[in-house]
């Protein structure tokens, strides 16, 4: 099929969608509730449906106080024996798919549940959804007479008991519909080699002669294929091998701190578009050009629940549903799926910063948080403060991880910050006094803790020596696809790691 046939087609296709996305707009709440009956219908004669009576379940409030909240621990045992070859235990449609999580510092892997349906009216719905949000606000674009270059998983699918586990980028690309693999680039065998180096020069080798259009993956390894792009062909500019290249789809970690760096090798007419996802589930898509608000899908089989953060974690945390939620407070998402995880926590936090329609931003992780001194830093404060002060300096960084340090000696403690810097600052005094001074500005516990030093010194930065965190993820076989280094770790675990190996 000719391209520019295909680019016509396809658009008509996606842009149908938009009507459907309006409707859930329109009728959030209805939609939502809509989405709790159908899910407490599929799953009423699971073992757990039974357990927690949902068949007399009829609205929100028996619904929450009947079945607990949760997160992984709770769920392991049940999981293992889907794992194991059990069905109907929390899912009715048999489960043979599990997401290997491993977005811990420790070794052991989360195996999350992924459902049929979850795949095709989740995760490809939302990879949809994201073409048909570009394409209805660039009436001009030619994203289909090329392809997308897709950066997914290095990680090789096992299969055990006729079930199959990886990370959730391979079995999407594992199982992605026939006119997907046709727009997509490189290759099924290349796309999920196990080795993240020779994947690398595999995926330059055959891509570099074709005529891309579109990124799509996690930013920090994004920009290690770009820069190795660039050296391998001897070019300062990724629009003198891919002059069509339009918008690149983002997600996994906030993409502020690179920004700059991508658009010094991105042509200035390139577009970038966030993502919101999870091995979970598919949460949010940026709906519009230039935003830094992303839209919550809530047509996709997952009903969403919310934590204020001030009490959670308390005895006494109010859960609320999307009816309840108010614009510019901090929430922890609970999501209750069409995989069969029900009132589960995934551990980020977001704040509305609309709700009509209901928009969101990220703001960090549950457990992504200093709150050694008290002084409660969260994802956001830091990365807010880092990106003001990068800028100011004309700096680019390629990664950073921040732990508290107890003083033995001293009445007061600091945060330590390994950072490797693109090119080392020139003044680095001065960039950490700003980073320190920017840190307070963006969150009010930690200026109080930093008074007169009394509770908290300045920040220790400690330039971490080139390609200090590759080396790490290699080491601990987390090379590539969705693995990242943890931002803000409340304990010194991670650093003192990365420390001897400086």
């Amino acid at each position: 099929m000719p391209f520019s046939f295909l680019n016509t087609v396809m658009s008509w296709f996606l842009k149908k969608r938009i009507h459907q996305i309006e409707l859930f707009m329109k009728y959030p709440i209805e939609v939502q509730n809509e989405t709790l009956t159908s899910l407490l219908n599929s799953a009423k004669n699971t073992e757990f449906g039974k357990k927690y009576d949902f068949k007399s379940i009829t609205n929100y409030q028996t619904f929450s106080n009947r079945i607990p909240l949760s997160d992984y621990e709770n769920f392991y045992t049940l999981i293992n024996r889907s794992i194991k070859g059990e069905q109907n235990i929390f899912w009715s449609e048999p489960i043979k798919w599990f997401a290997q999580s491993s977005g811990t510092t420790n070794s052991v892997s989360k195996f999350i549940p992924v459902s049929n349906e979850t795949l095709e009216k989740c995760h490809f719905q939302a990879g949809k959804d994201a073409l048909c949000f570009y394409i209805n606000n660039n009436e001009n674009s030619n994203l289909f007479s090329g392809k997308s270059l897709r950066l997914g998983g290095s990680k090789k699918l096992y299969e055990n008991n006729n079930h199959f586990f990886g990370d959730l980028s391979a079995i999407m690309i594992d199982n992605l519909p026939i006119w997907a693999e046709m727009i997509s680039t490189p290759n099924n065998e290349i796309s999920l080699m196990e080795k993240w180096d020779e994947k690398v020069e595999a995926i330059i080798e055959n891509t570099i002669n074709e005529n891309v259009t579109s990124l799509a993956g996690v930013p920090s390894w994004m920009l290690t294929l770009l820069n190795n792009v660039l050296e391998k062909t001897k070019k300062t500019n990724i629009s003198e091998i891919w002059g069509n290249l339009e918008v690149y789809f983002h997600g996994g970690v906030n993409f502020n701190p690179y920004r700059h760096e991508f658009k010094k090798i991105l042509s200035n007419d390139i577009q970038f578009y966030e993502t919101y996802n999870a091995s979970e589930g598919f949460f949010a898509i940026q709906d519009l050009n230039n935003s830094n608000e992303l839209l919550l899908m809530l047509d996709y089989g997952i009903y969403f629940e919310f934590i204020e953060m001030d009490s959670y974690g308390l005895h006494n945390q109010k859960v609320i549903n999307l009816s309840e939620v108010k614009k510019n407070i901090n929430y922890a998402i609970v999501i209750s799926t069409n995989s069969g995880l029900w009132r589960y926590k995934i551990g980020d936090t977001i704040k509305f910063t609309s709700i009509s329609p209901y928009r969101i931003q990220i703001s960090g992780r549950t457990k992504n948080f200093i709150n050694a001194f008290g002084e409660e830093l969260i994802i956001e404060n830091a990365e807010k403060a880092l990106t003001k002060t990068l800028l100011t300096h004309k700096l680019n960084i390629v990664e950073y991880t921040v732990a508290p340090f107890y003083m033995n000696k001293k009445k007061s403690g600091h945060h330590q910050w390994l950072i490797e810097f693109k090119n080392p600052p020139k003044n680095l005094l001065g960039f950490k006094k700003d980073l320190d001074v920017n840190l307070q500005k963006t969150n009010s516990d930690y200026k109080s803790k930093r008074f007169k030093n009394i509770t908290m010194s300045e920040i220790e930065i400690i330039v971490a020596r080139k390609n200090l965190f590759y080396d790490w993820l290699k080491k601990n076989k987390k090379l590539g696809g969705q693995n990242k280094v943890p931002r803000l770790c409340n304990d010194r675990k991670l650093i003192e790691e990365l420390l001897k190996i400086i």
